[in-house]
């Protein structure tokens, strides 16, 4: 074996954070070279996939009877396991630019809860997906580094990464885990809490897509200093033809209201959890939010309210945990330290 196929083998590793809505890959020396939503379209008729992420998306809610558009991982956990280990296929051979033969090291960020049968999904996934190593680590211990704070130190972080499926908290020092809880209300909970309050308050039902529409556009925390307004196209119950309605900020912020307070009901059992030389350090740096869910209007403004800590917002939320992940590519030292057994 000559040295340049030894040097191709290694450059191969892959990191993956493999979310409830989004899947990201970062391939080293490469940064993140796939992006898509966690969807796969699948003809029910011959087995094949019609589309993955992106495209598969853009089907949800629109499929003729022979085409179901999945969501494979639910709660931050596989729901199924057939179609998830073709999506990470898919995603694997995109970052290889569909190269057949490669067997990448694949680091992949899990939620801190799971249980070892769901860890066990995810590396069987992997395996099949044609990984020669497979190392899970901690999807909030990523978020830290990728949001770079430093968990090196001994000093105290507290990190809170608001996802698709789960919500994950963690106090972190000395590169390791002091406290961490997830809890499974996050972005997609926020979808169906929307739907279920236009539902039951216009008798206006609006598919997944409008509803993340909605969050993204109107969802808040804290009130808002310009109040908005939207228009929400949806099919009414009671007449059973496509309906209008506009709705403002306020009415979509008391439909979250319940989720938002999940989330930091959990911030503060966690601050009650930690000890206190950490909790003094926590009280300098402040709170860092990170995940598709930190991008909650005011959502930093309403903790900072309830907690009276600082609150930042991470550079680029959506990306923080897949960037934490690529570093273990490079430094295997550390790696070896924060990988779950």
């Amino acid at each position: 074996m000559n040295l340049r196929s030894v040097f191709s083998v290694f450059s191969s590793d892959l990191a993956i954070d493999l979310g409830t809505a989004n899947t990201l890959v970062y391939a080293k020396g490469k940064g993140i070279v796939v992006n898509d939503p966690s969807i796969v379209a699948i003809n029910k008729v011959t087995g094949e996939i019609e589309a993955v992420g992106r495209e598969a998306k853009e089907m949800l809610g629109r499929t003729p009877g022979n085409i179901v558009a999945i969501r494979p991982l639910k709660d931050g956990v596989i729901a199924d396991f057939k179609v998830t280990e073709k999506m990470l296929n898919y995603f694997i051979q995109k970052a290889h630019n569909r190269k057949m033969f490669v067997h990448p090291r694949i680091v992949i960020g899990v939620p801190s809860e799971i249980t070892q049968v769901e860890k066990r999904a995810v590396q069987d996934s992997a395996f099949r997906a044609k990984a020669s190593e497979v190392y899970l680590v901690e999807q909030a211990m990523m978020a830290a580094i990728g949001s770079g704070l430093p968990i090196t130190e001994p000093s105290g972080s507290m990190i809170v990464d608001i996802g698709g499926g789960t919500t994950d908290i963690a106090v972190i020092s000395l590169s390791g885990i002091v406290y961490s809880r997830s809890v499974r209300v996050a972005g997609n909970e926020m979808d169906e809490a929307l739907t279920a309050y236009l539902k039951r308050k216009y008798n206006l039902l609006v598919g997944e897509r409008t509803a993340e529409q909605i969050k993204m556009e109107l969802g808040s925390a804290y009130p808002l200093e310009k109040p908005l307004t939207m228009e929400i196209k949806g099919r009414h119950l009671l007449e059973g033809i496509p309906k209008t309605i506009t709705i403002d900020d306020s009415e979509i912020r008391d439909a979250l209201s319940e989720c938002v307070a999940t989330i930091l009901n959990a911030i503060r059992v966690a601050l009650e959890r930690t000890p206190p030389e950490l909790s003094a350090d926590i009280s300098d740096r402040g709170i860092v939010l990170t995940g598709g869910g930190a991008l909650l209007k005011n959502l930093d403004k309403r903790i900072r309210e309830e907690t009276g800590l600082p609150v930042s917002i991470a550079e680029d939320p959506l990306a923080s945990v897949v960037l934490g992940t690529g570093r273990m590519l490079t430094d295997f030292n550390l790696l070896r330290r924060v990988a779950i057994e």
